[in-house]
């Protein structure tokens, strides 16, 4: 039997103004939750490589200027899942597209003090933790 062990998560605060870049999740885990661009890290990727290809590859932004946030831990309790995730925040340019349809529906700008209901569960933490100004 395979050791279940957590997987490691990153998550991208994209600011414009007051205001960040959530995307509404689908076919996964967290179905219509919405949530910051982000992923999985991959093996021997450092994390700003893994903020800027996960950033490129969900909405087509170029992110610059990458500094560490915060780390969560988070439970799936139904999907039986457990996550760590790492939070960096960075500056972000070019054409905001829905790059991979299959997997978000669409992005949007929300000021951080009128947030959508239904966040991810890391978002969630996060915001908990009141590191975004």
């Amino acid at each position: 039997m395979k050791e279940k062990r957590p997987k490691v998560g990153l998550g991208i605060i994209i600011k414009k103004e007051d205001k960040i870049l959530l995307g509404k999740r689908k076919n996964s885990h967290g179905e219509g939750d919405w949530c910051p661009p982000g992923g999985h890290l991959e093996f021997f990727e450092t994390l700003e490589e893994c903020a800027k290809r996960e950033t490129k590859e969900e909405t087509g932004l170029e992110v610059s200027e990458l500094k560490f946030l915060a780390v969560t831990n988070d439970f799936f309790e139904k999907e039986n899942k457990h996550y760590i995730t790492i939070f960096m925040i960075a500056e972000a340019e070019g054409e905001l597209k829905v790059m991979e349809p299959e997997k978000c529906e669409k992005w949007e700008y929300f000021e951080i003090d009128n947030l959508p209901e239904n966040l991810f569960k890391p978002f969630e933490n996060l915001l908990k933790q009141d590191k975004i100004k």
